[in-house]
């Protein structure tokens, strides 16, 4: 552990918070690096991605694509939420996740 974050055994870090209109609900941010090569974040040239949480993935996800947003086509569900990307107009992928609460 260093600087108080404590690392997954996986790699990356959870940091845990709750909403002050829903103290009861938990949310988490991760920290995840990737292995230098990974292609993960294609078609961005970036060493990076960020990851927001959004509200209705799918309702995002239209309304981007409606503004002329650069929206991959794909969804991807699992059983923690569900996840969309984008790339920003400077050429980041951007990743949108839908927790499961």
């Amino acid at each position: 552990m260093h600087l108080g974050i404590e690392c997954e055994k996986e790699g990356g870090a959870i940091f845990k918070w709750r909403t002050a209109d829903d103290p009861n609900s938990e949310r988490s941010t991760v920290w995840a690096p990737f292995p230098e090569n990974t292609d993960y974040f294609a078609p961005s040239t970036k060493p990076f991605m960020i990851n927001l949480q959004v509200e209705n993935l799918d309702e995002v996800l239209a309304q981007l694509k409606h503004e002329g947003v650069d929206v991959d086509p794909e969804v991807e569900s699992y059983d923690y939420g569900k996840f969309g990307w984008i790339m920003d107009p400077e050429g980041n992928r951007v990743e949108l996740w839908e927790p499961k609460l």
